[in-house]
């Protein structure tokens, strides 16, 4: 077994994550050797994601103890067998495998892979099995990636490889707010640049969907709609041609609308300036429960369509490529969302992004 340190989450909060509150301890766990199909990675970098705080705040029930984080990037130091993946090759973790084989796995990423789903539940990786273990008791995964930490276990198909030239932190955001936000809008929204675009929450996925947008505009307008003034500001910079706020977007109609704020209200707002005809994307993860109020007859009169997109209805092993090319054509520049962080760091981090305080805050092990 191989020592390691981990930020662990030894028992569930049931309230907002603070810093006060230390929902996460750094601890010395051991680390079993990967198994057949499985690969250690050495982690060079971990974002930190809503994902995160909806399993901290109980929103996302999760066993426990378990390490947390499922963005990431790492270099490859040990494979399993039957792992085509070569040691020292830089990958990228994505927080839900694809087996291949079941119905869902078919849809061509419009449903997630039904065995992912089953072993993110459970804390597992895909296979089942637990590779983590804390005063001789087994620790469960998060998304089967298990990031906050300086190593982890894998299983290969939870990996995508990427190019050395990618920074860490670059690399680690890929896998999870670009996919997940820029998956939205090319692959469920089916955006071609020409298309007008709103951006609904300007969160890490949010902001990732407008510089996607940004990024393969030909003669489409970019909108961006938040209710923090500097998130707007942002916006402006990387390139939007309009800025509001959710009180201010009466009159305003757009073909492509991004829902990335997870919140009822964003959905509201997301709707309502989805034009004739548009196509409504929700990608945010609302607490279970959540209600938003609709009428019925703006869809039915207005031809309008609504999707959810689970991951940005991804193939990783397709879509992370795309946009590693577009980062490296100098239209993807997401170094400019993210600030990097240490893993000591970790509860103030998770105090800023409850808060709504950052973009996209990277862990560097």
């Amino acid at each position: 077994m191989r020592q390691i340190r981990a930020a662990v989450l030894e028992q569930r909060e049931n309230q907002p994550p603070y810093a006060e509150h230390q929902p996460l301890a750094l601890r010395t766990l051991q680390l079993e050797e990967p198994g057949a199909g499985e690969v250690l990675v050495r982690i060079t970098a971990a974002g930190l994601c809503h994902s995160d705080l909806s399993v901290i705040d109980g929103n996302r029930p999760r066993p426990v103890p378990m390490v947390l984080g499922h963005e990431s990037a790492g270099i490859i130091e040990q494979v399993g067998v039957g792992v085509e993946l070569s040691v020292g090759q830089q990958v990228i973790s994505v927080f839900l495998p694809r087996c291949e084989q079941c119905g869902a796995c078919a849809t061509g990423g419009k449903l997630p892979c039904t065995a992912g789903t089953k072993s993110n539940t459970a804390g597992t990786l895909l296979t089942g099995a637990r590779r983590l273990v804390m005063d001789g008791q087994p620790v469960h995964h998060h998304l089967g990636v298990s990031a906050f930490a300086d190593y982890a276990v894998m299983d290969a198909r939870s990996l995508v490889p990427v190019g050395q030239d990618v920074p860490p932190e670059v690399a680690a955001v890929l896998g999870c707010a670009v996919l997940t936000g820029g998956g939205a809008l090319r692959n469920a929204a089916k955006a071609t640049g020409a298309e007008d675009v709103a951006i609904v929450g300007l969160g890490g996925v949010g902001m990732a969907a407008l510089l996607v947008a940004v990024g393969q505009r030909t003669t489409g307008k970019i909108l961006a709609i938040d209710a923090n003034p500097e998130k707007l500001d942002t916006a402006l910079e990387l390139g939007v041609d309009q800025v509001a706020t959710p009180d201010d977007v009466d009159g305003v109609e757009v073909q492509i609308v991004i829902e990335a704020a997870g919140h009822p209200r964003a959905f509201e707002t997301a709707l309502k300036v989805t034009g004739v005809g548009g196509t409504l994307v929700t990608v945010g993860l609302p607490a279970p429960g959540a209600m938003s109020s609709i009428e019925p007859l703006a869809l039915t009169a207005g031809a309008r369509t609504i999707i959810g997109s689970y991951m940005g209805s991804a193939l990783p092993a397709t879509d992370i490529p795309y946009y590693e090319e577009l980062w490296r054509a100098g239209k993807l520049p997401v170094e400019k969302l993210v600030r990097t962080r240490k893993l000591e760091e970790i509860n103030q981090a998770l105090d800023e992004l409850a808060q709504g305080r950052s973009v996209r805050q990277v862990l560097l092990p």
